[in-house]
């Protein structure tokens, strides 16, 4: 079944207390009703209840890979400071070979500092973590390339490094941006900008801004508003048309848990 949106329409199933079996199934759900890509968070931790379960982000995607025939799989969104690049090069390369062309890599700068005092993972000020991920992304890049590869940074650094499988296509790399800081990076560096539906009109000029005086076109950008599923009332026909309007190339529904995946289905 392809649904007939006016943009893509991605679903955020929770991975919060919830079974893998159940998260696999609802990417099969949403598949069939013409979901574009299936999207999960990437935290060690739940942001409520410290002690809920949560669902591991590449585990999981690697599982629905295999378990669909055409929806794409997403992280929404990689914490960068949580693995090194090549490390990350090598997971995204390996689920893109099991699944062509439908992996779509969603990276941020991270922002759970609970995560990392609890696992003694460092959790550096801001500013160097916007550092790290723009590194980050010119590493994945040349790995996705295959190499070998060289790199001199600040935080990173290439040796004729080579990763393999090496995705192909090279999937799209989302950076999540909720502020203006972020927006600007993914004009800059990004093949597309994500943010939620609430921060949409004060970061969308930013982000405009960004793109121009990045010198790309803003075409070469795609613009991926989140909303959560609760704002979701009406036919997703009407709502991704809307978005459509105020110029977003695709939507995501978020946090779409047990009780509420009928529901969001049954606005298809």
């Amino acid at each position: 079944m392809s649904a007939p949106y006016a943009i893509p329409v991605g679903l955020n199933p929770t991975a919060i207390g919830v079974s893998g079996a159940w998260w696999i199934e609802a990417a099969r759900r949403a598949e069939e009703a013409g979901f574009g890509t299936a999207w999960i968070w990437d935290h060690f931790i739940s942001r409520g209840d410290l002690d809920d379960p949560l669902l591991e982000c590449f585990t999981t995607l690697t599982a629905a890979a295999v378990s669909t025939e055409r929806i794409g799989v997403g992280s929404f969104v990689v914490n960068n400071v949580n693995r090194h690049p090549a490390v990350l090069a090598n997971i995204v390369g390996t689920l893109a070979d099991l699944a062509p062309g439908r992996v779509e890599l969603g990276v941020g700068i991270g922002g759970h500092p609970v995560e990392h005092e609890n696992y003694g993972l460092d959790f550096p000020p801001a500013r160097e973590r916007a550092e790290r991920l723009e590194e980050a992304i010119a590493v994945l890049r040349l790995l996705f390339a295959g190499g070998p590869a060289d790199y001199e940074g600040r935080y990173y650094q290439l040796r004729e490094a080579r990763s393999f499988p090496r995705p192909e296509p090279s999937p799209r790399i989302t950076i999540a941006g909720m502020r203006p800081a972020g927006a600007r990076l993914a004009a800059r560096l990004g093949d597309a900008w994500t943010c939620f539906a609430e921060a949409y009109d004060e970061l969308r000029p930013v982000f405009d801004r960004a793109v121009v005086a990045a010198g790309r076109a803003p075409e070469d950008v795609g613009v991926i508003i989140g909303i959560e599923h609760e704002q979701v009332t009406e036919p997703i026909v009407d709502v991704a048309a809307r978005w459509q309007e105020r110029g977003a190339s695709e939507l995501i529904i978020h946090d779409v848990g047990p009780e509420d995946l009928d529901r969001i289905l049954g606005l298809v």
